[in-house]
């Protein structure tokens, strides 16, 4: 089966206290670089067969090696940087993730998280799964403003950019063997806020065009892309310590979004937070929805019960062979992790692959 897969996560998962701890002792310099590497070489694995052995056809890395699920990518572009400015607040929590700028002219210069997605790969025989930030993730915290005006007078010269730049990307994990990317892009569920579209327009941009222009640029980063590369899209409300930053449904974003030349879309539904599944309707028929059910922010198990009768609603909006099931989000989008233990985590993705396996019969 192409993926998405009928039970599927989004990417990462509770860093392991080891591999905390050697994360700890690398920032104060008390262990190398090679020596952190081993660390997250030996959790990886462990998190591999853990997840094989759950049944999941598509595997990730946990994002172990990562900080941040977007910014170890992003800095690593030419032209960003990373700063500490205002964006999008997460409730609940004083400390905020920092915002990735553009300050130079954008390009894939170098291989990024190529090695890790390598390394994956030789780690399983199922569907070795990559993240990455969508593009739109360059733009979305900081907006027009976090975009250097004298570098991109012309933010359709940025874009255009942007979009070079991922096209270069997707060959370079393309050439290493990915079958499987997902581009993480909490943009289009963002933009169903009303508050957040506010902050857009006080960064000077029109939050009613910004859909359509996310939406076309994740287009042209696509164009030309291998046959056999399946590509998703995952949106939320953010995750960040078990805390979101918006809410809303996805009615004003669904038919932008959907028009993304993906093979499927991983939609947050865990609560009212995400609205209704109404806007499914205008899913295109070639195309599939992964449904968000399953929550990622608390250790608490959904019923399997509750878990169909959601499948069945969603089916009324979407035939259910074009219905897939996942976690809403991933368990640790940060290096924080969400507030729930690694037994509740590999509780609730054995749920998703019970669940699926007993609605579709087979994944």
């Amino acid at each position: 089966m192409r993926p998405p897969f009928r039970a599927d996560q989004v990417g990462s998962l509770l860093r392991p206290a080891a591999l905390a701890d050697a994360r700890a002792r690398f920032k104060r310099k008390e262990i190398t670089p090679e020596q952190l590497r081993k660390h997250e070489d030996d959790a990886i694995r462990d998190a591999v067969a853990r997840q094989e052995s759950i049944g999941l056809q598509g595997v990730t890395d946990g994002e172990f090696r990562r900080d941040y699920w977007h910014i170890d990518f992003m800095r690593q572009l030419q032209g960003v940087e990373i700063a500490t400015i205002a964006g999008p607040r997460f409730v609940g929590t004083e400390e905020q993730p920092p915002i990735a700028t553009v300050v130079g002219k954008l390009d894939y210069a170098r291989p990024v998280m190529v090695d890790d997605f390598t390394f994956l790969k030789s780690q399983t025989r199922r569907a070795p799964k990559q993240t990455i930030p969508s593009p739109s993730m360059l733009h979305m915290r900081a907006g027009r403003k976090g975009i250097s005006k004298e570098v991109y007078p012309d933010i359709d010269v940025f874009w255009a950019d942007a979009a070079a730049t991922y096209r270069k990307a997707l060959a370079s994990f393309s050439a290493a063997g990915c079958k499987y990317l997902q581009l993480d892009d909490v943009a289009f569920a963002y933009l169903g806020d009303e508050t957040f579209r506010e902050s857009c327009r006080g960064n000077g941009d029109d939050p009613r065009t910004l859909p359509r222009r996310y939406a076309d640029t994740i287009n042209a980063a696509l164009k030309n892309r291998p046959t056999d590369l399946a590509i998703t899209i995952h949106t939320c409300h953010g995750n960040f310590k078990s805390s979101s930053a918006t809410q809303g449904g996805y009615e004003e974003i669904a038919e932008a979004m959907f028009s993304c030349d993906v093979d499927g879309f991983f939609m947050e539904f865990d609560t009212e937070r995400s609205g209704s599944f109404e806007p499914l309707r205008l899913l295109p028929k070639n195309k599939k929805v992964v449904l968000g059910l399953v929550t990622t922010k608390v250790g608490q198990i959904e019923s399997k019960d509750a878990l169909r009768r959601s499948i069945d609603l969603a089916a009324k909006f979407v035939p259910l062979d074009n219905l897939c099931l996942s976690p809403q989000c991933g368990f640790a989008s940060t290096h924080h992790g969400n507030k729930l233990s690694e037994d509740d985590q590999w509780r609730k993705l054995a749920l998703v692959v019970e669940v699926a396996t007993e609605v579709w019969g087979s994944l």
